[in-house]
């Protein structure tokens, strides 16, 4: 059995993780901490990390970036690994995360779906096929209360494809200012907000006389829940270092 220390348990993903948890003998939430909201829970639940008392086998987190320190301040103390499922961390938390990584183990990544991560090695393939002959644009959909633009997501779709030609492409975020033709060593990246859409990603290829697109759509966001709680067990024992969905499925 892996417990669970549940951060931001009584978000919306909070939620969904407990439900998995209290369906699967294989999890169980041993405590829960949420700073922002109050709710009812089987277990105990604490407005900060640093009163945890409960021993965890792991971490999931899903609040918000402005915990990170506190969070793997508390992480590296207790030896216990951690699974950030949060979005919007800055390039600074990246480094910061990857230090506490010298640590403990973290598991990282910005999409904790399994189909996104198939869309990501798609595309990273794609590109390698059609090289710079094909201009790329990448849209993300998001409903209307997400507050990161673009996604964490679209910048990881971005990032593998870049690799692809040596990081040499630059990213674009906003066209309208600007009177040129559309530079070869680009990528659009283009962010879309309304409603309850969960997430749609769309990664456009586009030649002369034929476009390529590749698209993933989450109807649902227990997707991304049970990826956080599968990475849980697959974090769990193991050496410091940064972990991945890649890693999980290979």
């Amino acid at each position: 059995m892996t417990k669970i220390l549940l951060h931001g348990c009584f978000g919306r993903m909070g939620k969904v993780i407990t439900d998995i948890a209290q369906n699967d003998e294989n999890y169980e939430i041993c405590a829960g901490v949420d700073a922002y909201s109050s709710g009812i829970a089987t277990f105990p639940v604490y407005k900060s990390i640093s009163d945890v008392k409960e021993k965890a086998d792991v971490i999931i987190d899903f609040s918000s970036p402005a915990a990170l320190t506190e969070l793997l301040n508390y992480a590296k103390n207790t030896a216990t690994p951690i699974v950030l499922a949060t979005t919007g961390f800055s390039s600074e938390q990246i480094s910061e995360i990857k230090k506490a990584a010298e640590i403990i183990p973290i598991f990282f990544t910005f999409n904790m779906s399994l189909g996104i991560n198939l869309l990501t090695a798609l595309s990273k393939r794609a590109a390698q096929v059609l090289g710079l002959d094909y201009d790329i644009e990448i849209i993300e959909k998001h409903h209307s209360q997400k507050l990161d633009a673009p996604s964490g997501t679209a910048l990881m779709l971005a990032n593998a494809v870049n690799e692809v030609y040596d990081d040499t492409m630059q990213y674009e975020f906003d066209r309208h200012s600007r009177r040129m033709v559309r530079p070869k060593k680009e990528i659009g990246i283009h962010s879309v907000r309304g409603g309850t859409i969960v997430g749609e990603h769309e990664v456009i290829f586009a030649g002369k006389d034929e476009t390529i697109s590749l698209t993933h759509t989450a109807t649902s966001r227990d997707v991304f829940a049970v990826g956080a709680v599968k990475s849980a067990a697959f974090i769990k024992g193991k050496t410091a270092g940064i972990y991945d969905m890649n890693m999980m499925i290979n």
